[in-house]
């Protein structure tokens, strides 16, 4: 008995810790929106060179998940975590003690190369402590809930730094000491054992093999129309909302915030549902209320989307991290790394070229809801496949497969 109970508080540390990786690099990425305001105050810059701050990191994200992302097949869950980690801690101390704006753009650069190795590795742990594809799904989203909660809080904590006085960098100093602690715990725990390849094997699957395969390639699709989606509400919404004086201006004032608490709450909710409704209808319903409260907006204007694109947080809330799941689920365990890594690259190439296709539509047609038609197109096409992917159902077989094959032993 004392054996089992060990385990599975093991287990249980081991999930703790991927779900506060997630929520602690949510807490700079997410607030990078707060930052930029700041920084073109202090460097005198124009919107566009300010947005490095974001593009630098979704950049580093997207290279390390392409190029890196096999590593945690390589050479294991712990060593990709740590590197990871340390690399992102040294990143923000360095940060947090620099003045120049181009350091600081260097040093974002490379927390996020830092982060596409951690979140691969973490990605690829979350298949060695699932007992199925199943399990995988739900995990994933408690997961991403985790990140939710990070995307709140962190914005949170830096408006209170700002309102006392203190440097934005002092986020990165507390999120460089978290790190430190996240490190420490991921040298002491114990990993589920992973199962390896030899090592000719492995170079000749990898990232290319990740590549190559299908169902990846689908989901990949699939993260990026929805990223692109999501982009438009988290970039542009404030912008859409900026001119509107109805009567419910409150909930325009903190239309974001509810958005961010109604995806979080919906994906931790989402880990209870998917246990009950099959993930593909799942998908295809909430796939479709994105699309309905996009619909409205460009429909009935500000005065509809005020109340549409917060909810629409809620209906965003699962998908992402299911597409994510199922995508990375569709290879061996040995492969998670570099498929994790595959769909991260699309996830953030979408993150930049997104909000700048709404922008430059918006500025073409002289109004920013042109941009929500084009962000509306996107959620139509999502909402096409993911109907598809209910109807035809073309990952049942290598579900299935690797649940037999992949997940027939206990983690533990």
């Amino acid at each position: 008995m004392t054996g089992v109970t060990t385990t599975s508080r093991n287990l249980a540390v081991v999930k703790a810790l991927t779900y506060l990786m997630f929520a602690m690099f949510a807490m700079t990425t997410d607030s990078v929106g707060i930052i930029i305001p700041e920084v073109i105050k202090t460097f005198r810059l124009s919107l566009t060179a300010a947005g490095t701050f974001q593009y630098a990191t979704m950049a580093g994200i997207a290279l390390a998940g392409l190029m890196l992302g096999q590593l945690a097949d390589r050479f294991g869950r712990r060593p990709t975590i740590v590197i990871g980690l340390t690399l992102f801690a040294t990143a923000c101390f360095l940060l947090a003690s620099g003045d120049a704006f181009l350091f600081f753009a260097v040093m974002l650069g490379i927390s996020g190369l830092a982060i596409g190795v951690f979140k691969t590795g973490a990605l690829a742990l979350i298949g060695d402590i699932s007992r199925s594809t199943a399990q995988h799904t739900t995990i994933m989203n408690t997961v991403e809930g985790f990140f939710g909660v990070g995307a709140i809080v962190g914005p949170a904590i830096l408006t209170r730094m700002l309102a006392a006085g203190m440097s934005w960098k002092w986020l990165y100093v507390l999120a460089g000491t978290i790190c430190v602690v996240l490190i420490v715990l991921a040298l002491v725990v114990k990993y589920p054992v992973t199962a390896r390849t030899t090592t000719a094997a492995r170079s000749s699957t990898g990232t290319m093999r990740a590549m190559q395969n299908r169902y990846v390639l689908a989901f990949s699709a699939g993260a990026f129309l929805y990223v692109g989606v999501e982009a438009a509400i988290y970039v542009w919404m404030p912008t859409l909302m900026s001119g509107y004086t109805g009567s419910a201006v409150a909930l325009a004032t903190y239309s974001i915030s509810i958005f961010f608490l109604l995806r979080a709450a919906g994906r931790f909710l989402g880990a209870w549902v998917l246990t009950r409704v099959q993930w593909q209808t799942v998908l295809a319903l909430f796939s479709g209320g994105i699309l309905l409260c996009f619909v409205l907006t460009v429909i009935g204007g500000v005065n509809w989307g005020v109340y549409l694109l917060p909810a629409s947080g809620l209906f965003m809330s699962v998908v992402y991290p299911t597409l994510n799941s199922k995508g990375i689920s569709c290879l061996p365990k040995s492969e998670h790394g570099a498929a994790a890594g595959v769909i991260l690259f699309f996830t953030c190439v979408s993150a930049v070229l997104a909000p700048l296709a709404i922008g430059a539509v918006s500025d073409a047609f002289g109004n920013i809801v042109y941009g929500f038609w084009l962000a509306t197109g996107l959620a139509a096409l999502l909402f096409i496949g993911l109907t598809l992917n209910r109807a035809l159902n073309p990952t049942r077989a290598v579900l299935e497969r690797l649940d037999a094959t992949e997940y027939q032993l206990d983690p533990s």
